[in-house]
């Protein structure tokens, strides 16, 4: 019987998707196979700007995770010739346009601003713990300084990322052990607070090695394959962006240093080394390295199979901080309620593979493109709350005609929960291991709005929750 009620679900789910995303794209342009909408010439791109890492380089320039496409963030601007004013506001690339020409001087000084607005409107329409739809948003600030164009030296850049985080979510509601939409998580899971996550350091020794250091914010490193997506703009479930057997080692903001060496400017390997405190809020420099310190290793290959483009990734962690199996992580919190309490255990490591493959390239734009991923992690499964994690997916580019702006995305998980875990009060909270499906569809307005609907069936961890189904939408604004 609850087999029949998932598979309805599901069927359910994807009607609904397909229903929304048929009355969006009635309501938005079409664009013609072949061509565009239209981008900003860039500059000849210098070693080190933010340009260049996005024209020549594949995925984040620290990436853990291996991806196929550059990461889509701080695009250029349209620059309007000198004395007319901005485009239409639909053909623009960002809703505040050039700036009467003040952008594009900033940028041709090496400094780089954007911000962006994104709203949630999501909730368990059947099952789980409770249904209802909450409401929520986020804020994201981005500053890049190019250290040659602003006049420093070559190859030399500052990044920093603050955010702003409000309103309700949905994560509780579902009795799910992975958020339903992983960036209200972030830099806090509840209440409204202003954070300033990311202030780091880059220098590159020579096009073949990057080294950095800083306050990191680990998330931005994460990019979702095939779809050019950050966390903002593909899926929302935490599986499908990041693998949650690094929760445990892995904070979301904290402070560290790495090295990143490339080969033909495609990430091969890279090593980080950072502090185990997890301070998105506070500064953290009292607490530095106070609980020992995580060291992360990626081995990136890129493949040309069916010659088309994918990647084959191996990764790690190991932390010798000291954990409870009850503590919470940045990106969930397995958490059985009071009276249990577990002794802390020195040392945590986790192993990951990934893989992406593009199955359609486009003829008139390398960067379109679709295909399957998959994600696997296996961790010590004490103190980590989660032993063994598996996802496969397709996405990328839309495949319908004249929607060469949008994005989908449809990825199953699978995510065993450790044995310690479940069997902490077996008889007063029984526990299991989770799974879901998730399916999105982001809808490029403009270049600078974005509508994505979002539905997922989740089989949640906690055995008294049913299976919930979520629907939700995304609106999003760069400015």
């Amino acid at each position: 019987m609850r087999s029949r009620i998932r598979i309805s679900q599901i069927a359910i789910s994807l009607s609904l998707a397909a229903i929304v995303a048929c009355f969006a794209l009635v309501a938005t342009a079409q664009v013609p196979d072949g061509e565009s909408i239209q981008q900003a010439p860039s500059e000849s791109a210098t070693l080190g700007s933010p340009d260049f890492l996005r024209v020549n380089y594949i995925g984040s320039p620290d990436a853990i995770v291996p991806t196929l496409t550059p990461l889509p963030a701080q695009s250029l601007p349209i620059q309007s010739p000198s004395g007319q004013a901005d485009p239409r506001c639909f053909d623009r690339t960002k809703l505040t346009g050039d700036w009467l020409g003040t952008r594009s001087e900033l940028i041709e000084n090496g400094v780089n601003f954007d911000a962006s607005t994104t709203q949630y409107y999501q909730g368990v329409a059947s099952g789980g713990l409770q249904q209802g739809f909450r409401y929520g948003g986020r804020n994201d600030y981005f500053l890049n300084l190019d250290g040659e164009k602003a006049g420093l030296w070559r190859g030399f850049s500052v990044s920093l990322h603050g955010e702003t985080r409000y309103g309700q979510t949905a994560d509780l509601l579902t009795g799910a052990l992975l958020p339903v939409n992983l960036m209200m998580v972030f830099p806090q899971p509840t209440g409204t607070v202003t954070a300033l996550t990311a202030f780091k350091l880059s220098q590159y020794l020579s096009e073949d090695l990057l080294v950095y250091g800083g306050r990191l914010n680990m998330f931005d490193t994460f990019v979702q394959p095939l779809t050019e997506a950050t966390g903002l703009n593909g899926f929302l479930n935490t599986s499908m962006m990041f693998n949650p057997v690094y929760g445990r080692t892995v904070p979301y903001s904290t402070y560290g240093a790495g090295f990143v060496y490339y080969q033909n400017h495609q990430h091969i390997f890279s090593v980080s080394v950072i502090d185990t405190n997890n301070t998105p809020t506070v500064s953290g420099l009292d607490t530095l390295f106070s609980n020992g310190a995580t060291i992360l290793a990626a081995l990136n290959i890129p493949t040309r199979f069916f010659d088309r483009p994918g990647h084959q990734g191996v990764a790690g962690s190991y932390s010798t901080g000291r954990y409870s199996e009850l503590q919470p992580t940045p990106y969930n919190d397995p958490i059985l309620g009071p009276g249990y309490l577990f002794p802390k255990s020195t040392g945590s490591w986790s192993l990951t593979y990934n893989f992406d493959q593009a199955i359609w390239v486009s003829p008139n734009d390398s960067k379109k493109v679709w295909g399957v991923f998959g994600d696997l992690g296996l961790s010590d499964g004490n103190p980590n709350p989660d032993r063994f994690f598996a996802t496969l997916g397709i996405s990328g580019s839309s495949p319908i005609q004249g929607r060469v702006q949008d994005t989908f995305g449809i990825g199953y998980y699978y995510l065993a929960v450790s044995n310690v875990l479940k069997n902490a009060a077996p008889d007063l909270l029984p526990l299991k291991n989770e799974e879901g499906i998730e399916l999105f569809y982001n809808i490029a307005v403009s270049q600078w709005f974005h509508i994505t609907p979002d539905v997922q069936v989740i089989d949640p961890y906690k055995q008294r929750a049913d299976t919930s189904f979520v629907a939700g939408v995304r609106a999003k604004i760069d400015f």
